[in-house]
């Protein structure tokens, strides 16, 4: 199935840092999303200070949400206080969700002890307040888990993004119920670390995204990613699941409301149904 035909019953991009984008820029590469059927944006923090910026971006558009929260790179910026000032900001419209939070030790940009504080405290933030968190790991696989673990975190919902953590993790992943995103790395030729763990994973629980500006799927390698690209990462995954792109683009788009419960209800129709 061409993009075009693909209008309609397109992709979500669950998760796109627009926010990062020239202001100047930011319309034309929306609307060049529009443009390829795609039918939504989720738009993660990676600072607190981003949230205005962020709120007003979304806030301007029916089919844009957001998380708020800190990211593993910027846990250093998390101080006392800033956990009730998270909870203040999950009130308003277009938040559906806490993050980007988690853990990266592969470039350790905050102190690691940094970074488990920000995580833990982000997390319980969510449970209180009934919201998924959307949860950045990287070289961080054992030590995530051991958190993830916590009966403390029983409650909690999550989209483990742009995963990559292969077969192992991902099964205890699944088994809680928690959802994977996939991004254009899908689409690079050696990640078979990334497409392996679709075989093992209830399509219920997979969703597509971009992380945009990075990781840009084939053709577009070296190239800014943009939203518009995760019309290639819902085509190769309907090519791994042996589903036609329409059919993938329902059932991705059908997992991202049922886990953004928020973004579901903000977008109910006058009838009182709830788009899927």
């Amino acid at each position: 199935m061409s993009p075009a035909q693909l209008r309609g019953v397109g992709p979500i991009d669950s998760h796109c840092h627009l926010h990062t984008l020239p202001s100047d820029e930011r319309d034309a590469v929306i609307d060049a999303a529009r443009q390829r059927g795609v039918q939504g944006f989720l738009v993660p923090a990676i600072e607190l200070e981003d949230a205005e910026e962020i709120l007003t971006l979304c806030q301007r558009h029916d089919d844009m949400w957001c998380a708020l929260g800190v990211h593993p790179h910027s846990a250093s910026t998390w101080q006392p206080g800033h956990g009730k000032r998270l909870a203040e900001l999950l009130k308003e419209d277009r938040v559906v969700a806490v993050g980007e939070c988690g853990l990266d030790f592969h470039y350790d940009h905050s102190p690691r002890e940094d970074q488990f504080r920000a995580l833990r405290e982000q997390w319980q933030i969510a449970i209180d307040h009934d919201l998924p968190v959307i949860v950045h790991n990287r070289d961080s696989d054992q030590e995530m888990l051991e958190v993830v673990r916590e009966p403390a975190f029983g409650a909690l919902r999550a989209d483990f993004h742009s995963y990559c953590a292969g077969t192992e993790m991902a099964r205890e992943l699944l088994d809680r119920g928690f959802y994977l995103g996939l991004s254009g790395m899908l689409t690079f030729p050696r990640a078979d670390n990334v497409r392996e763990v679709i075989p093992i994973a209830p399509v219920e629980q997979l969703l597509v995204e971009t992380d945009t500006p990075y990781l840009a799927p084939v053709p577009y390698r070296g190239k800014p990613n943009r939203p518009a690209y995760v019309v290639e990462v819902l085509q190769r995954l309907a090519q791994e699941l042996k589903l036609d792109a329409a059919a993938a683009a329902e059932q991705t788009n059908a997992n991202f409301f049922r886990l953004f419960q928020r973004a579901a209800a903000e977008t109910t129709d006058n009838s009182g149904e709830a788009r899927r």
